[in-house]
């Protein structure tokens, strides 16, 4: 079982807040540290500072990092480019000596698109560019060095690219398809994924969809076992009850809604729920850490939660 720590940074974080986040990951030994790809913050609150972007981000801390393995859950398809995204992730994964992994979405947050001029397809289409960019991502990739890369999509054409620079990573930086839905999710995780990640859901929705992202592999031709299946799961750790309440106040939650859809409670009770999703399949634990100023945090997290699953 790897925990990995997954910040929201558009709910209000900047660079150094999210440099110091990675770094402290970093040194307490965590898998990776991964954040969401969003412009607008999502309810009440202060917009302060404002968004960041993503891969920006990611390729500042590649150079200020060295072990932790960085990505995104996820980056919006609507967002960007298919062939820039591939630029733009094969560099940062050259700053990083190949520690990116790419966690891909179709996109779900309308009001983000709207504030920013961004087009917003419906769910069909979002799903139908979603798995062009899928395509053209991992071809550009895989296309050998003086080779070149062409593809005729309904939304994207690309005529004899040098499918240029080529990532680090071997054969490419591995990619994420994360969601709940039950048809067009698991199967492209499926076709394409190196990882499944269901995010905030209970263990039995969580075992429910492993076994159909499992079912569309098969039906792709891959084995199951090549895909990583993981969680990403709040947490609010807290060895007594006055701290517990402190920090469930500090990010705006109540100790129920933490206990019932997330991790809560002392590192004993944490760990005896982490490993029911692990006994449900789940791999990796993405562990949402939402108060970028309180590093005392992850070091209980570590040395109360992670080091149970050595």
């Amino acid at each position: 079982m790897k925990l990995r720590i997954f910040v929201e940074p558009q709910q209000g974080a900047s660079y150094l807040q999210q440099l110091k986040v990675a770094q402290r990951a970093e040194e307490l030994g965590f898998d990776a540290f991964f954040r969401s790809d969003h412009y607008l913050r999502m309810g009440d609150g202060s917009p302060l500072p404002g968004p960041t972007d993503s891969w920006v981000t990611l390729g500042a801390i590649a150079r200020e990092t060295s072990t932790i393995r960085l990505g995104t859950l996820l980056t919006s398809a609507t967002f960007r480019n298919p062939s820039v995204l591939a630029i733009s992730v094969a560099q940062v994964d050259e700053m990083s000596n190949g520690r990116i992994e790419l966690g891909l979405g179709a996109g779900w947050f309308e009001a983000e698109h709207s504030a920013y001029g961004i087009e917003f397809p419906d769910t069909s289409e979002r799903f139908d560019r979603l798995k062009e960019q899928l395509e053209i991502v991992t071809g550009l990739w895989k296309t050998k060095v003086g080779d070149s890369f062409s593809y005729s999509g309904k939304y994207f054409k690309l005529a004899n690219s040098p499918a240029l620079p080529k990532p680090v990573s071997s054969p490419h930086p591995p990619i994420i398809i994360g969601g709940r839905g039950p048809k067009k999710t698991p199967a492209l995780a499926g076709a394409f994924a190196q990882e499944y990640n269901v995010p905030f859901a209970s263990i039995e929705a969580c075992k429910a969809q492993f076994d159909l992202v499992s079912l569309a592999a098969t039906n792709s031709g891959r084995s199951p076992s090549d895909i990583i299946n993981s969680v990403a799961l709040v947490v609010c750790l807290g060895n007594d009850s006055e701290t517990l309440a402190k920090r469930a106040s500090r990010i705006g939650r109540s100790i129920d809604d933490l206990t019932e859809n997330g991790l809560c409670g002392s590192a004993n009770q944490i760990v005896e729920k982490i490993s029911l999703y692990q006994e449900a399949g789940a791999e990796r634990v993405y562990l949402q850490v939402l108060d970028f100023d309180d590093l005392d945090h992850l070091n209980e997290v570590s040395d109360g939660v992670k080091s149970q699953f050595v």
